[in-house]
Formats: structure tokens, sequence, C-alpha cells
């Protein structure tokens, strides 16, 4: 097991604080993480889903347990520079956009860790075209060809062919993780996929 698919969508919290425990599980296993950006709103669409606040709105005592949970894999992971965004939920579809023109243009890592930064640490209204834009220039990241790029026909594509992989791999949500064509939802479940990560990599052997 060489790679691990990465279903993301910077929209969801749960995916920043999966990519900043990734890094970790690289270490341990030798795999590799591959991001695929993808259109959580497509997903949702496509499969007939909808977000956490939307879906737990009407249940007693789950939205509190999923903030428990959250602060407990904060804490167990020392991801101290979490913040929610007070402008949540963003729309997404010109950050996703972006990722796929960083990719084409060989900024991604750069531009992923900014986005994620200005998302779920400094708490920024990234689907303000002024704020994103401050914000790619800050990073020292190309902004105006990383604009221009995400109105091309291509990249619009991209995003769209990545999106509907990801539902065909059995994607309902982000974060989502593919090991081999064994599918993984959520950051709770990064101990499972660090397990199938080894077992598929021993099989290999």
């Amino acid at each position: 097991m060489d790679t691990v698919k990465f279903f993301f969508d910077f929209g969801s919290p749960n995916a920043y604080l999966s990519h900043k425990v990734i890094p970790a599980i690289e270490a341990r296993t030798g795999a590799t993480f591959e991001y695929v950006p993808v259109l959580l709103g497509g997903i949702f669409k496509a499969t007939g889903n909808q977000s956490p606040a939307t879906a737990f709105a009407g249940i007693r005592n789950k939205p509190e347990y999923e903030r428990l949970e959250t602060q407990r894999f904060i804490a167990r992971h020392g991801l101290s520079a979490f913040r929610s965004n007070p402008h949540f939920p963003v729309n997404t579809l010109q950050l996703m956009r972006g990722a796929v023109a960083a990719q084409a243009a060989g900024v991604f890592e750069t531009y992923v860790e900014a986005v994620y930064a200005c998302m779920w640490e400094r708490g920024l209204k990234m689907d303000d075209a002024a704020v994103f834009r401050d914000a790619l220039v800050e990073a020292g990241l190309p902004a105006d060809r990383l604009l221009e790029l995400s109105q091309t026909g291509e990249v619009k594509a991209g995003l769209m062919a990545n999106t509907e992989a990801a539902v065909a791999a059995g994607a309902f949500g982000s974060p989502s993780f593919l090991v081999g064509r064994e599918l993984f939802f959520g950051k709770d479940r990064l101990r499972e996929v660090e397990e199938e990560i080894v077992r598929q990599a021993g099989t290999a052997a």
C-alpha cells in the first residue's frame, strides 16, 4: 500500500483536523496520502446527503456529543490552533476550484496549508472574493494566475471529475479515505485507515 486517496473539501472542519493528523500516519506507515479536492455540495447532491448541522439539528444531545468528540480529538492530537469559523458554512466552490488550479500551477501544498489556516485557524470569510485573493497574496501564491486558472474549463471539469470519482468510490461526505478499494469516512476512522494501510502492505509483501 503506497497511496491513500484523501477526498477533501475545505468547508469541513473534520477534513482540516484529519489533514493535521495525516503526516504522523505517513511517517509511521510510509504511505502517502494523495489529496483529492472535491466539492462537498456536489457529493451531497449526488448522494442525497446533507451537512451534520442540518441533519442533526432536531436530534436532542447529538450536536452536543459531536462537539465533545471534536474536543477530545483536538486534545488527543494537540491541535490547539483550531478555531471554529464564525462565517460557517462557507461556500467553497472557489476554494476547491482554486485547489485544482494550484495542482496545475505546481503550488498545491502551499495552497492547501494557506487555505486551511485561513479557514480553521484564522476564521476568515473565505467565500469573499477580496478576502480570498488577499489570503493567497499573503501566502506568497500567484493569486491572479490561480484565479484565472480557476475559471478555465479544464479546472472546472477536473473538480467535477474528482467529485464524481469520490461518489463512485462510495463517498457521501468529507473527509473520506480510500485505502486500495476500502473506503473510510470521518476523522474518527483514521486509526482504522492506518490499520488498513498496514494490513494491505503486509499482504503485498
